[in-house]
C-alpha cells in the first residue's frame, strides 16, 4: 500500500515513516510543505494520503486544501487528516462529497501504533476513521432548534457519533452493551428522522449522515 505523507515537523515525519514502514506500507513520498504535497499527490497517485492540516508556506490550512484539490482531480482519493486542530470548514468539505475513504484524527489522541495503522488501512480501503472529538465539534454546530438532529434521543445521538467513527452495528452494540437488533432499530430511527435512505454499507451511511448534517451551514 503506497502512502504519501505530509508533515512539516521532521521528528514526527520521520517517526511516521518508520512506523508505517514497520507495518509494510510503502512510503511513496514524505514531504513537508503544501507545494510538495500537491506535486506528490498529482504525480504519484498513492493509495492513501496522510496529511497534516497546517503546512508551509502559509501554516494555516495548506495541507487540507491540497488534499481537497487532489480529491477534486482524482475523486475518491483516500485522505486521512492527522492534526492538532479541527478545521471545521474544510473538514466538512472533505466529508461532504461522500466519495472515497476519509479520516480525521487528532495527534494528541492517537495513543498507540495499532490504532493509527488501523485508521490508515481503514481509510485506504474506503472506510472512515473519525476522532470522536472531531465528530462532536461538527455536530455541535447544529442547534436543536434549527435542524432535525434535535429530534434525536440522547441514545440515538450516541449511536450517531459511533456511526460517524466508522463503526458497524455489531461494534456499536458491543460498545454500548446492547443487542445488535436494538442498534439496528436506533439506526433506522436516525435515518428516518434525518430524511436519509437506510443503507447496509457502513461507509456510505456514515458519509451520508455527516454530509446531511453539514448541509447549509
Amino acid at each position: 500500500m503506497r502512502v504519501v505523507l505530509a508533515e512539516d515537523l521532521f521528528l514526527l515525519r520521520d517517526g511516521l515513516v518508520r512506523l508505517l514502514e514497520a507495518y509494510d506500507f510503502e512510503i511513496a513520498a514524505a514531504v513537508e510543505s503544501g507545494p510538495e504535497l500537491a506535486r506528490a499527490l498529482a504525480e504519484l497517485e498513492p493509495d492513501v494520503a496522510v496529511v497534516d492540516v497546517r503546512l508551509p508556506p502559509t501554516h494555516t490550512d495548506e495541507g487540507l486544501q491540497c488534499a481537497l484539490r487532489a480529491r477534486r482531480d482524482r475523486p475518491g482519493l483516500p485522505v486521512l487528516v492527522l492534526s492538532q486542530h479541527v478545521e471545521q470548514l474544510y473538514a466538512r468539505e472533505l466529508l461532504a462529497d461522500g466519495s472515497g475513504g476519509v479520516g480525521y484524527l487528532l495527534k494528541d489522541r492517537v495513543f498507540d501504533a495499532e490504532q493509527f495503522v488501523d485508521a490508515v488501512r481503514r481509510v485506504a480501503a474506503g472506510g472512515t476513521a473519525m476522532d470522536p472529538q472531531v465528530i462532536q465539534q461538527l455536530l455541535a454546530r447544529r442547534s436543536a432548534d434549527d435542524h432535525p438532529l434535535g429530534r434525536l434521543t440522547p441514545r440515538e445521538r450516541e449511536v450517531l457519533e459511533l456511526m460517524a467513527q466508522g463503526r458497524s452495528n455489531a461494534a456499536i452494540a458491543a460498545q454500548l452493551v446492547v443487542t445488535e437488533r436494538a442498534i439496528a432499530k436506533h439506526t433506522s430511527n436516525i435515518f428516518t428522522k434525518l430524511g436519509l435512505e437506510v443503507s447496509d454499507d457502513d461507509n456510505r451511511r456514515v458519509l451520508a449522515v455527516l454530509a446531511h448534517l453539514d448541509r447549509d451551514r
